[in-house]
């Protein structure tokens, strides 16, 4: 399964998503101008991005029960 590239791409879709919440989620708990500036920007990139990582899950999983493998 590791060897699968969808795999990866899947993994990597997922800690962008979890690294743009993260910093959401820090910018939110300092507070200041820093989240003033960017908090809504963050939670739209977090929107597209888990998007996208949804998709290709679903697209992992298609190709998956296509080809059989376990």
């Amino acid at each position: 399964m590791f060897k699968d590239p969808i795999f990866l791409i899947a993994t990597i879709a997922c800690f962008i998503v979890l690294i743009i919440l993260m910093v959401g989620i820090g910018g939110f708990g300092r507070g200041g101008e820093f989240n003033r500036k960017y908090a809504n920007k963050l939670m739209r990139w977090r929107i597209i991005a888990q998007a996208l990582a949804v998709v290709v899950i679903v697209l992992f999983a298609w190709a998956r029960s296509r080809t059989g493998a376990p």
